[in-house]
């Protein structure tokens, strides 16, 4: 492979029934910050039926390119066409980086074409940046949040990553910005063995994390179902959304996919984050360091969420919170 044949930084537009994901326009964000250290244009990949008319979006939030592939058979997102036309676009136009959502779909859709290609791929990434050998470096924390491991890929190309939502910065929208269109021809498998029969929308029950200007969280350390009760009604008081650490989630005290916040989860910017009962893992800080004003209740005087704290209140949530509630309805 000579890697010198591959120039351009990719970022595929993931779009849900003709709109577009906020995560798209992050990833242009993060692209835009790659482009002003190699000079490489930014390209946004935009596959659906009938979507053309989202690329003006995309130009205003950066793209310099939009390659565009349309077809019905790419109105909804299955891996077995979506990886194919991907893995032959990358063959032909030889990206130097490749960036994906850390959605479903892109968890789902970014190892299949690595794999495709036959490049290596970094995933859960919380930022992005180029060494001074021009490699992109992303950056992930491990070992259970107590290190932070910086990964390339020197010797294959493109680079891959997937990001979840919230981490790249989105960048300001530029009105009357155009952007080279590219049509993609390509095939679709003969043979396919899955199809969308129908989809179904589940209302959220409160307002999603990610718009929330008060998120009240708890953490594995509010020691039950019944006790969860206390969390949610400090939400209600405050007219707040309810996040929750993983553990909490995998208890079943809390819904995985709409409240996990953290690394793997949600990553939230609210005015007022209160935690509850949480001990403060680097999974979970990630999710929370950019809200405004940080306020802990924890038994445990040192537990590691209160070095990342604005204000801490050390005791038994139990006591703590219906007294709040009490000051707060008065």
């Amino acid at each position: 492979m000579n890697i010198a044949e591959y120039r351009g930084i990719w970022v595929l537009a993931e779009q849900r029934e003709g709109k577009l994901s906020e995560v798209a326009f992050e990833l242009l964000g993060g692209g835009l910050k790659l482009k002003a250290k190699t000079g490489e244009e930014v390209c946004a990949v935009l596959l659906g039926d009938k979507v053309a008319g989202l690329t003006d979006e995309l130009a205003a939030y950066g793209a310099d390119k939009i390659y565009l592939a349309e077809n019905h058979a790419l109105k909804q997102y299955t891996n077995e066409t979506y990886a194919p036309v991907l893995a032959d676009m990358v063959n032909k136009y030889k990206p130097s980086i490749f960036l994906m959502s850390g959605t479903s779909m892109g968890m789902d859709l970014a190892p299949r074409v690595a794999a495709k290609v036959q490049t290596g791929l970094s995933a859960h990434a919380v930022d992005v940046d180029i060494d001074k050998n021009g490699h992109l470096v992303t950056f992930i924390p491990s070992f259970g949040g107590s290190v932070m491991a910086s990964i390339s890929c020197e010797k294959k190309r493109p680079q891959m990553s997937t990001i979840p939502a919230g981490f790249l910065q989105k960048p300001e929208r530029k009105a009357g910005k155009k952007a080279v269109i590219e049509r993609v021809t390509f095939e679709i498998p003969k043979e396919l063995k899955t199809r969308v029969v129908e989809i179904f929308h589940d209302e959220p029950k409160s307002m999603p994390l990610g718009q929330a200007e008060i998120v009240v969280c708890g953490g594995y350390g509010v020691g039950g179902k019944e006790n969860w009760k206390i969390v949610e009604e400090l939400a209600a008081t405050l007219n707040a959304s309810v996040g929750a650490t993983r553990p909490a989630c995998d208890e079943g005290w809390a819904s995985l996919e709409e409240q996990m916040v953290g690394q793997s989860g949600k990553t939230i910017r609210p005015k007022l984050y209160i935690g509850v009962g949480i001990s403060g893992a680097m999974h979970h800080i990630i999710g929370i360091k950019d809200s405004k004003v940080i306020v802990s209740i924890n038994i445990d005087e040192k537990a590691p969420i209160t070095e990342s704290s604005d204000f801490v209140a050390i005791g038994d949530f139990k006591n703590i919170i219906p007294a709040l509630i009490t000051e707060l309805k008065s």
